[in-house]
């Protein structure tokens, strides 16, 4: 498999992308209005602590304060949480008091309306090694899965860990030398002690350490040697990261290329795949499709045959585009970096044996996801049930935000619900003001909902209230929107009522033949409708009119030549 990693780095923003067989599979934004701060360890102050949630809330300087659980808390010397770490039994407040300094790390990005969430338990990870300043621990990578060499690994860090740290053997340290990996602990061990003597010193709150930029984490965390090229198109970052690679790793460097484009995202085709990762629907390579939705606690994931129609059977029809799905929705989850709780609906299986299959796929697929991902099983009725660890915002929480008009529903109230409801407001208003005309701006779907078929509407609306009644659509107005006020004086009703007068030469386009008399075309003034005669064959067309006489709903009027 060719692995690539893209790199765009902009005044704005910096996007990598890495891609497998030419396909993105992972994308991280880092813009600098909205720095990262997942990593980054901060000396803060107990606010509050909160024994009916086991939790602590911590003022770290930031907008809202950090989340700190029971577990992250304790003085733990082992990840496992044996004896003195054992979160069973302890009580938040005989560990944590309110205004007690602490030193924290953000584990989770603040998401929505949650702030971070923080550890006591530092982790300052390098090339090759993770050292764990808090616990006394050796850990080998589970994807190292030789037995010989998760041994050789395991006495190699037992030899270079300081006496009163834990270390984690990372994936890439596979191979290396001792040497290596003692350099590795020498610059994480004065880090670490250039953080203890900050954190005795400084005010509080106060940030102890920044985590690296997106560049140097892909460096450090992603660009290994099973990458076969890394392509930058930013001549000072290539050269910086082969300054770095001169100290980290020296044999990485020939894989750098340095291609300064336009546009290197769209040259690789990763600006489409972008677009695509933020819609609905994805289409899959049979003709099948998924729908993709994200809420609140979890996202459902449907899978559908779509225009795949099959060739034999129904069964292979259906197990085809699960197969296929499996493959996309392992890459969408990944490429949308979606978290926490995940159901997908696979298309109903009889056989078991077509179950098992999918099932295999995906847990395959999902192996490549470096993102801790968990698969409980799949259901008779076909649903699998998965959770994936969510560290930061998914793509979409980077990239969009709630509609302001919707405010993320996804939908809008109809236009025949709006004119219900702003008919009884209309007559409220009626009856509550002395003047004789009353002026309402709609949306066009709106207005011609309240002036109805030939104004019919309009005239029993008129009736009922008592009043001479002005509608007026407006393309500018939201369609949940409709203003409502009365005009005291004929100036005023000039003035807001016709936007057009007889006489008045306009150009304007057309938009649609007339409903009933096709040889004529409707055009629209700020929504108010023009009738011009013989343009029923011009639509489209942009024309020059001239008002020949004008209605409290529509104006007539006639081609200019």
């Amino acid at each position: 498999m060719l692995r690539e990693i893209v790199i765009n780095v902009s005044e704005e923003e910096t996007r990598v992308a890495v891609l497998e067989d030419k396909t993105p599979v992972e994308l991280y934004i880092e813009r600098s209005v909205t720095q990262r701060l997942v990593g980054n360890i901060f000396k803060g102050r107990v606010e509050n602590v909160l024994p009916g949630m086991q939790a602590a809330f911590v003022d770290i300087g930031l907008d809202k304060n950090a989340f700190l659980y029971v577990e992250d808390a304790l003085p733990a010397r082992s990840p496992e949480g044996h004896g003195q770490g054992s979160a069973m039994g302890a009580n938040i407040c005989d560990i944590l008091k309110q205004g007690q300094e602490l030193i924290v790390q953000i584990v989770k990005e603040p998401i929505g309306t949650k702030g971070p969430r923080v550890t006591t338990h530092i982790t300052l990870p390098g090339r090759y090694l993770v050292i764990m300043p808090t616990m006394d621990y050796i850990g080998i990578s589970r994807r190292i899965e030789n037995e010989k060499e998760r041994e050789r690994l395991k006495e190699l860090a037992a030899r270079v860990k300081p006496g009163d740290m834990g270390v984690i053997v990372r994936t890439v340290a596979e191979g290396v030398e001792e040497e290596e990996l003692k350099q590795d602990v020498a610059i994480l061990a004065r880090l670490w002690k250039k953080i203890s003597q900050r954190a005795s010193h400084g005010p509080v709150p106060n940030l102890l350490h920044r985590d690296l930029e997106l560049i140097q984490r892909i460096m450090r965390d992603i660009f290994t040697e099973d990458v076969d090229r890394l392509t930058i198109d930013s001549r000072y970052e290539y050269e910086k990261m082969l300054d770095l690679l001169d100290i980290t790793g020296p044999r990485l460097k020939f894989k750098v290329y340095h291609d300064e484009r336009d546009n290197i995202f769209k040259d690789y085709g990763i600006e489409q795949e972008l677009e695509k990762a933020l819609k609905r629907k994805v289409w899959l390579k049979c003709g099948g499709y998924i729908v993709i939705d994200q809420a609140e606690a979890l996202t459902a994931i449907d899978v559908n045959t779509g225009k795949y129609v099959g060739t034999t059977n129904l069964e292979d029809t259906v197990l085809r585009t699960n197969l296929d799905a499996a493959v996309e929705i392992a890459r969408q989850l990944r490429l949308r970096n979606l978290g926490g709780i995940i159901i997908v609906d696979f298309i109903d299986m009889h056989l078991e044996e077509h179950r098992q299959q999918v099932l295999q796929l995906l847990e395959d697929e999902i192996r490549k996801d470096k993102t801790k991902t968990n698969i409980l099983g799949i259901t008779q009725l076909g649903l699998v049930e998965m959770t994936r660890k969510k560290v930061r915002p998914s793509l979409s929480e980077v990239m969009q935000r709630p509609c302001p008009y919707c405010e993320g529903r996804g939908k809008v109230l109809s236009e025949e619900t709006v004119g219900i409801h702003f008919k009884n407001h209309i007559c409220r208003m009626a009856r509550q003001t002395s003047a004789e005309t009353i002026l309402v701006e709609a949306n066009p779907l709106v207005a011609a909902r309240l002036i109805g078929s030939g104004g019919a509407n309009l005239r029993e609306l008129e009736q009922r209230t008592g009043k001479s009644l002005y509608i007026r659509g407006s393309q500018g107005q939201h369609i949940e929107s409709v203003e409502v006020r009365p005009l005291h004086n004929q100036a005023e009703i000039l003035a807001n009522t016709l936007p057009a007068r007889q006489g008045q030469v306009l150009e304007v386009r057309v938009e649609e033949p007339h409903i009933t008399n096709v040889n004529d075309g409707i055009a629209r003034v700020d929504g108010f409708i023009l009738d011009i005669e013989g343009a029923g064959s011009l639509v489209g067309e942009t024309v020059t009119v001239e008002v020949a006489k004008v209605y409290r709903t529509y104006a007539k009027a006639r081609l200019v030549k």
